[in-house]
């Protein structure tokens, strides 16, 4: 069992040979990214990078699943408060195999809570030929020894990676009003905000996730749960974000149903995000509503016939308490001519 006091700052270890099948890339994406250079061999091959990739909360989802079987399940952990940065640097492609990084870069005890501690991690996601795909900075909080805080036992991770689905799988629900159409990047309105939608976070959906992903015991035993630090059953943080990113996909079909059968402008991958907060838990029973804001936007110097456009996202539960929050960004195709 490892405490806080257990992590050295500069220590590096490596961890774990997880293959990536096509089957994983797909069913990942069916549920929550069904952008068809997620979901579409065929399609893909016309889009910004050629093939069929990875979602990116995916590559987030399997390196937590990593970190949980490497460390976190033999330690007190008591969850995050979320992530500093998020870089995607290369594609995760059918056939990967992807183990992990980490490093405790920063240790420090908490002043409020003198039963735990902090500690900064650099996690990185290598691929079989070497190259990091996924950089990942963030804190992690842990029990400090003495303390009597216990993580419960159990066989957290008799699940398998890929992810299976519940059978009764909750739809996002639209907005009550109008969706705008899309517009190009030239036509993009820096201010303008969206409502993408709201969904709702059954039990079943939440040990689901947590099964393949986060197998930590708040997200996947109810008993477990209560004798956390979140009092019941919560889901995973990357469950939380992967709503969002099923929310964005719904808000973008309706947009681009509006135009049919004009076609609207593509969407290319993300390089990464920044300041995700998780700021209250997400309980089961909890429906949360997502909402983007268009901060900025900017030319792409590399593909000229792109730009880049920067978000800022909220998700809020149905007391008005915003749960989550981070910024991002994304390549969106620039108007012909």
């Amino acid at each position: 069992m490892r405490y806080f006091e257990d992590f050295v700052a500069g220590a590096v270890n490596e961890y774990g040979a997880l293959p990536v099948s096509q089957d994983d890339i797909l069913a990942f994406a069916r549920r929550f990214d069904a952008q068809d250079f997620h979901i579409d061999p065929e399609k893909a091959k016309s889009s910004f990078v050629g093939s069929l990739i990875g979602s990116g909360w995916h590559s987030c989802a399997l390196l937590m699943r990593l970190v949980a079987e490497g460390f976190l399940l033999d330690a007190t952990s008591m969850g995050s408060p979320g992530i500093e940065e998020v870089k995607w640097l290369r594609p995760v492609k059918p056939g990967d195999v992807l183990t992990l990084r980490w490093t405790a870069v920063e240790t420090k005890e908490s002043r409020s809570r003198p039963e735990m501690g902090l500690v900064k991690f650099r996690l990185e996601l290598i691929n079989q030929r070497g190259e990091p795909v996924v950089e990942q900075n963030n804190w992690i909080m842990f029990g400090r020894r003495g303390s009597g805080f216990e993580t419960p036992r159990g066989d957290w991770l008799r699940h398998s990676v890929s992810y299976e689905p519940p059978q009764a799988i909750v739809r996002v629900e639209p907005p009550s009003r109008p969706t705008a159409p899309p517009g190009f990047f030239d036509e993009l309105v820096i201010g303008e905000n969206y409502e993408l939608g709201s969904l709702l976070f059954t039990p079943e959906e939440i040990v689901a996730f947590a099964r393949s992903f986060d197998p930590q015991p708040f997200h996947m035993d109810e008993e477990a749960a209560r004798r956390s630090s979140f009092g019941a059953l919560c889901a995973s943080g990357w469950h939380t974000a992967a709503g969002w990113m099923a929310s964005m996909v719904s808000h973008r079909r309706r947009q681009e149903a509006m135009l049919a059968p004009s076609v609207a402008p593509r969407l290319g991958p993300s390089p990464g995000f920044n300041n995700l907060r998780w700021l209250k838990p997400v309980y089961a029973g909890d429906r949360i509503t997502y909402h983007s804001t268009v901060a900025d936007k900017r030319a792409s110097l590399s593909r000229p016939e792109w730009g880049l456009f920067f978000h800022h996202n909220t998700g809020v539960n149905q007391n008005g308490e915003t749960v989550f929050s981070f910024d991002g960004c994304v390549f969106i195709e620039r108007k012909p001519g």
